[in-house]
């Protein structure tokens, strides 16, 4: 069928939220919401994201691809578009790198173009976040970091505001880069201290690792029961941030389980019949009441959280909405 001219040449306008009205529009509150109501929208079957796909691309070392997805229920279609780009912290610039597109679910029209690198940090600490307000006992006092690159301080900013916690015990596997996080801790006046993985491990009622790791960097006998696990890391086939073997004893959630099995923390202890698909929760049960969560305060609980797009769009929708709102959006016709 023919498109006449006039249907094609029809202006409309779009929003453009760079990465500063970004920052200024979603903090910490407005991502755990969002992020917590996609959460239950997917376990509800309201909200479903698309096959992600996410290659080497045989330049610079960087892993690039999309996620995407549609939330029927807030009316959010979209798709994030990026990666990870390792050599990036020597030329000044954050090592994740992404664009979120958003488009007009009513008429498949682009909507709005966000800025991605630090909604992807503000919603990756949101959904360790929501796993924690959600799973981790109400008297955890020892938060142990493992990892300390960009996204770990959003992480334990989030952290720390989710139950009352007296200090921090971190590692990472380049130390010099720990001052971040004591960083924070000082600002927020919070004993902090460097240990060891298996002292961290010994020590924690919450743990959140934050790596790129592609081997386990905690064994499943160093944590003790009662623990909560969020593991951030690993949303790439290959990676691994702690032993398959954790997961085996562990009641796990996940935000998808499609990703957790595939890309996920979970991949290993499945490919290795240790955990199968059917004994994975999706958090968004929890959230909607659904699944009891932690059933006991000996239970070792882990979020294998693998990164949806849905977190993307959730918080950009927000962003798009709130920039616009506070006349921080620029406005493109086309």
């Amino acid at each position: 069928m023919a498109t006449s001219s006039t249907e094609i040449s029809q202006p409309h306008q779009i929003l453009i939220v760079n990465e500063e009205a970004c920052r200024e529009v979603i903090g910490r509150a407005e991502a755990f919401r969002a992020v917590e109501s996609v959460f239950a929208s997917m376990a509800r079957g309201s909200a479903y994201n698309f096959p992600v796909v996410r290659e080497a691309i045989g330049h610079a070392d960087a892993l690039y691809g999309f996620k995407s997805g549609f939330d029927q229920a807030g009316l959010v279609l979209g798709v994030k578009s990026g990666g990870y780009w390792p050599g990036n912290a020597a030329k000044g610039l954050t090592n994740h790198q992404s664009t979120i597109i958003l488009f007009d679910p009513d008429t498949g029209r682009l909507k709005a173009l966000v800025g991605g690198n630090y909604l992807t940090a503000v919603r990756t600490a949101a959904s360790s976040a929501v796993s924690i307000a959600h799973l981790a006992r109400k008297d955890a006092k020892i938060l142990g970091m493992v990892g300390a690159g960009f996204q770990s301080t959003f992480q334990l900013r989030a952290a720390l505001e989710q139950r009352n916690f007296k200090k921090v015990v971190a590692w990472n596997a380049h130390p010099e880069h720990l001052n971040r996080l004591a960083t924070v801790c000082q600002e927020t006046d919070i004993p902090f201290e460097v240990v060891s993985q298996q002292t961290l491990g010994a020590q924690s009622d919450v743990i959140i690792t934050i790596t790129s790791a592609f081997e386990p960097l905690l064994q499943a006998d160093w944590i003790k029961p009662g623990t909560h696990l969020a593991c951030m890391g690993t949303d790439t086939q290959g990676k691994q941030e702690v032993d398959q073997q954790l997961l085996a004893k562990a009641r796990v959630f996940t935000d998808e389980v499609a990703q957790s099995i595939s890309i996920g923390e979970a991949q290993h202890a499945v490919t290795q019949k240790l955990l199968s698909a059917e004994q994975i929760t999706p958090i968004g049960g929890v959230i909607n009441g659904t699944h009891p969560g932690r059933c006991s305060e000996q239970e070792i609980t882990l979020f294998d959280g693998t990164g949806v797009g849905l977190q993307d769009l959730a918080v950009a929708s927000a962003a798009a909405s709130l920039a616009d709102t506070h006349g921080l959006a620029q406005q493109v016709t086309l």
